[in-house]
């Protein structure tokens, strides 16, 4: 028999069985397709030793006039803005209180106990004191005349743990005129589900106990007003940080700022519109109310934050969509902003006086996963629904996804406010991340590639963690959050290197890809495989002598059961032949093996610190053996 050429079809496809999707492939690992053909993804590295507290969910990218380079971090925990690698905190005051001898030790504790009456914390809550005198002992002023992280006991009194501990001497209160600044109520990391009755079957759970989160995930909104900066957290107020002030300033409220009027109190998304610049809060309250409307829209006057109320002098003015239950994430495109509710997508346009902006409906019976699930990419919108993928061209349409059932088999949707889309231009993709069945954290990863495949669009997954991502044509690299343990993370390039440099020791990515079962001489016959030339390139490769490891994966017969149990994941249910793994390496020509079978697999695995590598068309050298 000849030489067979294995030039497989790009992309994954696991919506039938692995025999079905013949000439294809069936399972990858951090690998992308270029071209028709697979490769390893691109390594990322930290863009500084410096860390964030807590889980980063919402990043922003942009410039100022002077050129200064700034990028908003938002973490359930704080609020920063990144500048030459270093996390400025700018995290709003949300009250100021002074106390008279608040501070309370015990002799051989650092915790120190804290009374305020009605201090409106919650525990995780951070609070900057000042003004405090020494206890008398270890606790001195320097010691309490900082920031610190809190526990509530009481609705009346807290605890923190001290950078020292107490002894005997420290019998004070700190004085009379302590100041404590509270920052803004920090939120989860992640959805806590409801427990106790109602939360399961009937009958299931206490009575009376369990309740849900009493804040939602927390995901900052945020958004460049010129070289300042608009934000503020889901559910709560809308803040400005003047680049005026300087990265040591703290973030302010809109409705504190000179000229404000009528300024919205709470919001579920906000962004300012390219057109004529106007500030939106989505979710938000009535005039006069202090009550959230989650299917309200309101906007302010133009090139204005703080003046919110309408006049026939205005532009001022606010529109209440009716479709839906809640607005859920907006996004600004091409003339118009689409908004999504929770199951309908409408168009935002810009009319001009009297209407202002007017409304459309684009799409009903359509869901959104989350307020981060969606993304656009090349001038299409994308998103993930709550059961399948759409996209938006200037008409809604389900977008073909040969990963569905994957996908949506194993998902956490209870996690679904932590997934997120983002867009790697530079490799024509939009990436999707989410949690597994299994996980409370994102673990998972899919991206769809619009331009492979003549333009049709090809899929692939992987694992990964990641908790943002901004894909900024401001910085060289797309942007992505990291979570680093210890309640700290840091934001890391990708497409960067070769390797995974997230803690500043670089660390091999394992990357692999196995393809669908294909036939030997349509399966009729045994082939007998003896040779393998392989056709694959290391270039960008910074290690000596990169390599691969390629497997040949025979078959008695096909069977959409089979697995390899080791490597691929799955049943040990059909019979293995034999299995022939080499290594290749840069100027491997050929490899002699002895593999019998009617069809075969081939997998690509490489986990080798400075290496990557892109496959071509290898071809197999086959033998007919027989019918038995």
């Amino acid at each position: 028999m000849p030489l067979k050429k294995l030039t497989l079809k790009a992309g994954v496809n696991k919506e039938n069985t692995r025999y079905t999707n013949e000439n294809g492939w069936y399972v990858s690992e951090k690998i992308r397709f270029r071209q028709g053909t697979p490769e390893k993804i691109g390594g990322w590295t930290r863009i500084s030793s410096s860390t964030f507290l807590g889980t980063c969910r919402s990043l922003w990218n942009w410039i100022t006039i002077a050129s200064a380079n700034y990028l908003g971090v938002g973490t359930n925990l704080k609020f920063y803005i990144e500048s030459g690698g270093a996390y400025n905190d700018i995290t709003p005051i949300r009250d100021t209180a002074v106390l008279n001898g608040p501070f309370a030790a015990t002799s051989g504790s650092a915790v120190i106990t804290v009374t305020d009456t009605a201090h409106g914390g919650v525990t995780g809550d951070f609070v900057t004191f000042s003004g405090a005198a020494s206890l008398g002992g270890n606790i001195t002023a320097t010691v309490l005349n900082a920031e610190y992280q809190i526990t509530v006991v009481t609705a009346n009194s807290y605890t923190f743990t001290a950078s020292a501990t107490a002894n005997a001497s420290d019998v004070g209160n700190g004085g009379a005129t302590v100041t404590a600044a509270y920052q803004v109520n920090v939120g989860p990391a992640a959805a806590v589900p409801i427990v106790g009755w109602g939360a399961g079957p009937w009958g299931s759970g206490g009575w009376g106990v369990g309740t849900p989160a009493a804040f939602p995930i927390r995901i900052w909104n945020q958004n460049n007003f010129g070289d300042d900066l608009i934000f503020g957290p889901r559910q709560g107020a809308l803040y400005y940080w003047s680049n005026a002030s300087g990265l040591t300033t703290r973030g302010v409220l809109v409705s504190s700022l000179t000229g404000a009027s009528d300024v919205p109190l709470m919001q579920n998304y906000l962004l300012v519109s390219d057109a004529s610049r106007f500030v939106f809060a989505f979710g938000c309250n009535d005039y006069g109310s202090g009550t959230q409307s989650p299917m309200l829209i309101r906007w302010s006057d133009q090139e204005s934050v703080v003046n919110w109320t309408p006049a026939a002098t205005n532009q001022a003015g606010s529109l209440q969509l009716s479709h839906g239950s809640k607005i859920v994430t907006a996004l600004q495109t091409r003339q118009e902003i689409l908004v999504y509710t929770d199951s309908t997508l409408y168009s935002l346009q810009y009319a001009g006086p009297p209407v202002i902006w007017s409304s459309q409906l684009l799409g009903d019976n359509v869901s959104i996963a989350g307020p981060n699930a969606v993304a656009l990419g090349s001038g299409v919108t994308y998103w993930m629904g709550v059961d399948k993928f759409y996209k938006y061209d200037g008409r809604v349409q389900t977008l073909r996804c040969d990963l569905r059932q994957y996908i949506f088999e194993d998902i956490n949707l209870d996690q679904a406010d932590q997934i997120f889309a983002s867009t790697n231009e530079g490799f024509n993709e939009v990436w999707f991340f989410y949690c597994s069945a299994g996980s409370s954290t994102i673990d998972r990863y899919v991206i769809y590639n619009y331009f492979e495949n003549n333009g049709e669009g090809v899929w692939y997954y992987g694992t990964m963690a990641r908790t943002a991502w901004l894909d900024s044509g401001l910085r060289n690299y797309p942007m992505a959050a990291t979570y680093q343990g210890n309640n700290t993370g840091n934001v890391v390039y990708h497409e960067y290197g070769v390797d995974d440099n997230s803690t500043g020791t670089p660390v091999a990515i394992a990357s692999s890809i196995g393809s669908a079962e294909f036939d030997i001489d349509d399966g009729d016959h045994f082939g007998f495989v003896y040779r393998i030339l392989p056709d694959i390139t290391f270039r960008g490769s910074t290690a000596n002598s990169p390599q691969v490891t390629m497997t040949l994966i025979p078959m008695q017969n096909s069977g959409s059961g089979y697995n390899d149990p080791i490597s691929l994941g799955g049943n040990e249910d059909a019979t293995i032949v034999r299995t022939a793994t080499v290594p290749i390496e840069q100027f491997t020509g050929q490899v002699f093996v002895r593999v019998r079978g009617r069809q075969m697999i081939l997998q690509i695995d490489n986990e080798q610190l400075g290496s990557t590598w892109q496959l071509g068309s290898p071809r197999i050298d086959i033998r007919q053996d027989g019918r038995r």
